[in-house]
This record gives structure tokens, sequence and C-alpha cells, in this order.
């Protein structure tokens, strides 16, 4: 017998434990090297954990729904174990599952999690190119087929409920009659409400609002996003415009992409822009990292790909580390007015909101314009009011004029 200890590497330097969410095994079953064993969920994402050998499940050392920390030893396998001899040939065939028609081709094999993934977004192998050992596909190869836009080769099956993505809710059945349910938290749901505790509680928080004729952008786009997606293979959306203002803005108050360390005031020499996306487990905010450095077409291109990657639960801790400011778009959403609560240990984050038609004065005369309000709130320890004012209405000119952000204006 030859046993191999299964655990969980370092999560994060913020993270010190999680939770386990499900098993895939029972003890006894065999695994094969690289098959999902089970699924963790920190505060942050939700990711598999392979089995390190092929083998015999010998023992579960922490069960569904356990807290567990790096390193630390939730089960053991049997790496020269076999499975019984007295197994029938149903089971055998239960314990090593024949590849699903999205993960059979001539020469290719898709890994578990890869193939579990196409089978969920409808994908074939034959729309994707493998990068892991001996050509097989992986996981990561099949999300990034979707973010370049690979269509389903049929209709995918109706996903069925999973924990990782789905956060418990009350049935409607039970709104009725005054009864009650008590749901756990998830653990991200959990870090969410802390954060905002911890924000309202450190930070002086202001928020000060503009709003900007949306006129501009809206022609800019129109005139070009049949061009533009031709040539680059991603949409143009509005975002990768309130990115690009908001950076311009930064360069010009660089307080407002500072933090507090202590009694110290941190000046970043770099723009990692956070994103608020919505998740069926709640808001995650992905960073743009260095997004001074990328074209609207690789803003589009990566916004497109965390949505995605939000959508299927596979965001990674990296890329939910960092950021200096963040943007948060209610407007998605319907939301006319909000005030933006700072993420943590960032300084500023600026809300936007739905675009709508609105009688304005321009010139002396009442025109139709689509309007949008705009927000940003900050941490008025160490931005004053005229820096927070002068940034937004720097956003507001980069808008209404985007020959500024060419022209560095």
């Amino acid at each position: 017998m030859a046993i191999i200890d299964v655990t969980i590497s370092q999560l994060s330097e913020s993270v010190a434990e999680a939770t386990l969410l499900n098993w895939k095994k029972s003890p006894g079953d065999a695994v094969a090297e690289d098959e999902i064993l089970f699924e963790i969920e920190t505060d942050k994402v939700v990711f598999d954990v392979p089995s390190p050998s092929a083998g015999i499940l010998f023992e579960i050392l922490v069960g569904d729904g356990g807290t567990v920390a790096p390193n630390q030893v939730l089960a053991r396998i049997d790496s020269e174990g076999k499975p019984p001899a007295t197994a029938s040939p149903e089971l055998k065939k239960a314990e090593t599952p024949p590849l699903t028609a999205a993960a059979k081709s001539e020469g290719g094999i898709a890994m578990p999690s890869a193939a579990k993934l196409m089978a969920e977004t409808g994908l074939s192998l034959s729309q994707i190119e493998g990068t892991g050992r001996h050509g097989r596909v992986t996981k990561g190869d099949v999300i990034q087929a979707i973010a370049a836009g690979a269509e389903p080769a049929a209709p995918p099956p109706a996903p069925a409920p999973k924990l990782k993505q789905v956060e418990t809710r009350p049935e409607p059945s039970l709104m009725t009659d005054r009864p009650e349910q008590r749901v756990p938290m998830t653990r991200l749901r959990a870090r969410i409400a802390e954060r905002l505790l911890q924000s309202q509680a450190t930070n002086a928080i202001l928020t000060t609002f503009n709003e900007v004729d949306m006129h501009a952008i809206i022609e800019l786009r129109n005139r070009y996003k049949v061009a533009f997606e031709k040539e680059h293979g991603v949409k143009l959306g509005f975002m990768s415009f309130f990115v690009k203002a908001t950076v311009h803005a930064l360069r010009k108050y660089p307080v407002l992409n500072a933090s507090v360390e202590e009694k110290d005031i941190i000046y970043h020499g770099y723009f990692d822009i956070g994103i608020a996306v919505s998740s069926p487990r709640g808001l995650v905010v992905p960073i743009l990292r260095n997004v001074d450095q990328m074209a609207i077409a690789d803003i589009e291109r990566k916004i497109a790909d965390y949505s995605t990657k939000a959508t299927l639960g596979t965001l990674s801790l990296e890329e939910l580390t960092g950021g200096t400011f963040s943007i948060s778009n209610g407007g998605v959403f319907g939301s006319m007015l909000s005030t933006p609560i700072i993420n943590p240990p960032q300084s500023a984050i600026l809300g936007v909101h739905a675009t709508k038609e609105r009688a304005i004065v321009e010139n002396g005369q009442i025109v139709i314009r689509p309007m949008n309000y705009l927000a940003m709130s900050y941490d008025h320890r160490i931005i004053d009011g005229k820096e927070a004012v002068l940034g937004l209405a720097a956003i507001k000119d980069a808008l209404e004029d985007p020959a500024r952000l060419l022209l560095d204006l």
C-alpha cells in the first residue's frame, strides 16, 4: 500500500481558510490522476481540486461543509490500490466514466473538468485546441474558447442546481402564511458583508454626483461598432469608455488612485481597475491590471472574459486580488442613482447608472439628450472634496468629448 495525502495549497495572502463544498467520490472509489475529487469555496471563488494520483480513495478526513486550511490533509489515496475483483462491470464503468459526446474525438481527450464544462455549454472537442499533456483539453482551454465566442455545437442541457453557483433562497411556496426559513450565508456572502461593514467603519465616505451627456459616446459607438467587432472579434460596449475616462481622471488626480495604510498614504504608479460583476454567487470584482496600457479592444475582451468566468464560477484568486480603484455599473439593472461603497483598501469608487433620454437646456434651448448620472464615493480622510469633484468632472469631460482621451487634455 502506497498512501498519498490529498491537500490544498496556499489559498492566497488574504484567505486563511475555506469550505469543502462536496465530495465527488466516496471511500473505496477508484480515481484517476487529475480527476476532480471535491469542490472548495473561499470568500472569493469556487474551484475544483483534482486527485494528485491514480488509485483508490482510501479515507476521507473532512466531510462536506467542513472548514479546511492550506496544507491540511483532507483525504488519503492508495496509489497502488485496485478496484475490488468482485465489482460488477456496471460499477467499474461508473468508477471510470466514459467521455461524453462533447469529449470524444479522434485522437483527442478532454480532462474530466473540461468535459463537464463542455457538456454544460454544448461545445464539442473539435472546437477546442488542447494545450494539456499529449494534447488533452483542459478546463482553461474550454474557458478560452468560450471567451473567444465559440458557439455551442448543440443546445446545452439545462444546468442542474449546484451549490457553488446558487445561494440558497426560500422557496416561493414558503413565503405564504408567515413561515420562516433559516439558511446559512455562503462564504462569499459572509465575506461581502464583512468587507462592507469594514468599509463603512474605517472610511470617511462621502459621495459627489454629476451628470454626463452620452450622445458623443453613443454616436461614436454606433459609427464604428460593426467595423470594431469585425476587426477585433469582440463587441464594442460602453464600459471600456468609462474605464478609459476613469484612468484619464486618475492621472490628473493621483490621490483618487491611492490607498491608506495606517497613517501613510500609498500613491500607486499603476492603474488596476476593479470591475464589479454580478454572478450567481454574488458580487465579485475582478481586476483589469495595468489598464492604462490596454487598448479599447483589450479592455472589452477582458471584461467579456471576466463576465463569462463569473457566470461559470471559474474566476481565479489572482484575478480577484488587488485593485487601486473600482467601477460599479448598477445601470445594467436599471439603477438611476446610488452611493457606491468603497472597496477597501481603495479610497474611491465610481458608480455608473442607466442612460435615459431627458430634457436639458443647451445653449438656451430645451433639447433631448441621453443622460447618465455618475456618482463617486471617496474617503474624505485623504481626498478633499475639490479633488473628488474635479476628478468626476474630468471623467464627465472625457466622455462628452472623447477626443480628450486621444489628446490627453
